[in-house]
């Protein structure tokens, strides 16, 4: 049951996360004419600490001041997700000649299955969902 908490926790905050990527992509290749990879940076990032404080306070439940421990491993595992995310856009953009749009889509499903796994074996290891 703990596990399966964690999931569907994991999926809702995913799911907001991936707006927030979503929305700060659209917007800047869209109404800033960026460039597909700047946005997909700026976009991972602006995610990036939303997802922490869900991540540390309601998705693992670590409740505890382990920040100098917990923020570097959050961050190894957002790097180590966003890393495979970033070599597949441009896999499927530059190699597959995939839509730029699709493939920021496709990205978050590889985004958030690495780093759920590495979170929840790495990071807040050892915490309950609250």
């Amino acid at each position: 049951m703990k596990n399966s908490v964690r999931i569907l926790r994991f999926a809702l905050i995913g799911t907001l996360n991936a707006l927030i990527t979503a929305a700060v992509i659209w917007l800047m290749m869209d109404k800033l004419d960026c460039n597909y990879l700047w946005s997909n940076i700026t976009g991972y990032i602006a995610a990036l600490i939303n997802n922490f404080i869900w991540s540390k306070y309601w998705i693992f439940g670590s409740h505890t001041g382990k920040f100098r421990r917990e923020i570097p491993l959050f961050l190894v595992a957002f790097g180590c997700a966003y890393a495979a995310q970033f070599a597949s856009l441009l896999l499927m953009v530059e190699i597959a000649g995939l839509n730029e749009y699709l493939a920021q889509f496709l990205g978050l499903f590889i985004y958030g299955a690495i780093n759920f796994i590495m979170n929840k074996r790495l990071t807040f290891i050892g915490n309950k969902p609250a």
